[in-house]
């Protein structure tokens, strides 16, 4: 595979190292062939993220509005138009190259629309599909410039992307409550006989009140279930790739553990892994890399068979 020119991939690589210090560490694991096409990768998806989250932003139509640039900047990156900037033209590139189809992408923007709405987590399908989206479409595309394709594989990548996200939602739990997010479904909370808006109030305070702990633990229960499903397609890709890939898993399931120690306690304090735990973890990512993984039977989850079914032929689908 060749590389995006030197000068984009440069300025791609600059700006992860300098704002995306976990990826960016976590991309040197990767072997050359794949690494500079999963910076630029890394680097559109930031951007967009950036774009969205921008504190300038205000209200939900200003929102709209940044994502809706979004969906031009991959108009550029996809159609025959000149793609701007260093990062469209790096990630336009990688697209073409690796046959990336443009759902993958347009999934991710789709999710920020989730966000630019404040639109809500009904129940865990919804905060399932939410992830499918941010973080599911993003394993998806990190696949493909790894050089597999094969329905298991991305279904499987899929279920790691989800269950990073869900991570995230549990880490979080405070720090979104004072952007006045709450991701944690709404009938897990009524579960507890707490309403959206009167989680809110008590993820603002901290610590955790014991029924949001609950919420929290149920949470990283699911995704330690999809941690476990996504190790059978770690296997299928490239030699090369497996050991990254292993170590992103358990490091990101290690983030979990800590929000557990910390008693599920979310709102008063952020779980952090230390760097002596991460890298004890990348070292046993190696090794588990040496192993052969063994077969699924899972086909992939509701929420992400359509990103699945954007890569698969559709003689591949019904199989």
């Amino acid at each position: 595979m060749s590389s995006p020119s030197s000068r984009d991939f440069a300025e791609c690589e600059a700006m992860l190292r300098e704002g995306s210090k976990s990826f960016y560490g976590a991309s040197r694991l990767l072997p050359s062939r794949v690494r500079p096409a999963a910076i630029a990768l890394y680097a559109f998806c930031r951007t967009a993220d950036d774009a969205v989250d921008d504190p300038s932003l205000v209200g939900k139509s200003e929102r709209a509005i940044a994502v809706a640039v979004l969906g031009k900047r991959l108009d550029r990156v996809y159609d025959a138009r000149k793609p701007e900037g260093a990062v469209e033209r790096a990630f336009s590139r990688v697209a073409h190259e690796h046959a990336i189809p443009r759902a993958l992408p347009d999934a991710l923007l789709d999710g920020m629309a989730w966000d630019a709405d404040d639109r809500e987590t009904p129940d865990l399908a919804s905060l399932e599909a939410y992830a499918a989206r941010v973080a599911g479409a993003v394993g998806a595309m990190m696949t493909l410039v790894m050089g597999a394709r094969s329905k298991e594989a991305l279904a499987r990548a899929c279920d790691l992307g989800v269950a990073m996200q869900l991570t995230n939602v549990a880490r979080d739990v405070g720090a979104d409550a004072r952007l006045r997010r709450m991701y944690l479904p709404t009938t897990w909370l009524a579960d507890e006989g707490l309403s959206r808006d009167e989680a809110l109030a008590l993820a603002l305070r901290g610590p955790a009140d014991p029924r949001l702990r609950r919420t929290t633990a149920r949470l990283l229960r699911r995704a330690e279930l999809l941690y476990a499903r996504a190790e059978t397609g770690i296997g299928l890709l490239p030699k090369d790739c497996r050991a990254a890939i292993w170590g992103a898993r358990l490091v990101y399931a290690e983030i979990g553990r800590v929000v557990a120690s910390n008693g599920y306690d979310a709102v008063s304090t952020r779980a952090v892994v230390s760097t002596g735990k991460k890298l004890l973890l990348l070292a046993e990512g190696r090794a588990r890399a040496l192993v052969p993984s063994r077969a699924s039977v899972d086909g992939p989850l509701d929420a992400t068979r359509y990103l699945v079914d954007a890569v698969t032929p559709e003689s591949e689908r019904a199989a």
